[in-house]
Formats: structure tokens, C-alpha cells, sequence
């Protein structure tokens, strides 16, 4: 092969100006399940046409912005998990609430801090000085209401989740379903 021919192709890939752009697309799983998937994507329609068929082949179908996302509020999530820390319960729901948290629960095994997202980088670097490790730390989408499935309907969803986590430009994916 020439070198011509493979120091054009070099300098063709350095040059290249793919933009990226953040895509929400919405719509309802198995048994009326709300799904939102968050894509980051050079080629909107592929990305679009993988969606659609995944939400088809899982026996839900894709909608229109705006037809879930009302089910859902953006909170920032901060998950400890208890045995990881040495801090008691109420000490760790003091520096929390202090710091700017919403809200603090306790789980079987872990502790739940929401925030606000605006007060989410706050809480969580407070929560980092005192020496706390997270599990999970991101702010996400957290549905307003769930939806139970039956043992068919679970295989569905956990299908359709599947095969959407298996898009390459599928980044988040959030559903209503209680598991």
C-alpha cells in the first residue's frame, strides 16, 4: 500500500469532526412499563431505528418526548453501602441533611441519599471529605410511581433492558418497573 494512500487515511481520521449528539427517547415497555433510554449518537436515525426495534421485539413500543418523562424527576442518588461504614445511621442522616440533602433512607443493606440535582456535587463532596465510599453516586431519573409485573411481563422487561444495554450508543437507561 502507498504511503500516500495511508497518510491520507491518518490524516482524514485526525481531522474528522464527528459530532455527538445526547438523545431521549421515550416510550412504554412490556404491561405499560415507562422506559426513558438516554443515547449519545453520531447517526440520530440509526440510533433511532435500533431503539424502536428493541422496544418492538420486547412487546413495547417507542413514543413520543414527553409521553413518560412526566412519571419521572431528575434527583441526584447517593448509595452507601451500611457495613462499608462505621458511621451510625442518624451521625450518617445528620451530615447528609446537613450537606443539602432531600432525603435519607435506610435499606436492608444499603443507605439512600437523594438531592436535588443542583446540590448534588456538594452533598456528595461532603460525604467524600468524611471518608464515606459509594456503591453508586450519579443523578438519574427516579420514577414518581411503580409498576409490578408478573413473572411473563418480568421476562419481557428484563429482555427489552437486555438488548437496549447491548446498543452501543444506548448511555442510561430508566424504567418504572418495581424489581
Amino acid at each position: 500500500m502507498p504511503n500516500d494512500t495511508i497518510n491520507n487515511a491518518i490524516r482524514k481520521a485526525s481531522t474528522s469532526n464527528e459530532n455527538y449528539e445526547e438523545i431521549t427517547y421515550e416510550g412504554y415497555g412490556p404491561n405499560g412499563v415507562a422506559v426513558i433510554v438516554e443515547a449519545s449518537t453520531d447517526n440520530k436515525n440509526r440510533t433511532a431505528a435500533d431503539v424502536r426495534h428493541v422496544f418492538d421485539k420486547a412487546g413495547g413500543n417507542l413514543g413520543t418526548t414527553g409521553c413518560v418523562s412526566y412519571m419521572f424527576n431528575k434527583k441526584g442518588v447517593i448509595v452507601i453501602e451500611k457495613e462499608a461504614t462505621s458511621m451510625s445511621e442518624d451521625d450518617l442522616m445528620m451530615l447528609a441533611l446537613e450537606a443539602g440533602a432531600e432525603d435519607f433512607s435506610s435499606e436492608e443493606e444499603v443507605y439512600e441519599i437523594t438531592t436535588d440535582p443542583a446540590d448534588f456535587t456538594a452533598v456528595r463532596e461532603k460525604l467524600e471529605e468524611a471518608g464515606l465510599e459509594f456503591i453508586e453516586a450519579e443523578v438519574q431519573m427516579v420514577p414518581t410511581t411503580t409498576v409490578k409485573l408478573d413473572e411473563k411481563g418480568t421476562e419481557k422487561m428484563e429482555r427489552l433492558i437486555e438488548n437496549l444495554e447491548d446498543l452501543d450508543d444506548v448511555s442510561n437507561i430508566y424504567h418504572n418497573w418495581e424489581e
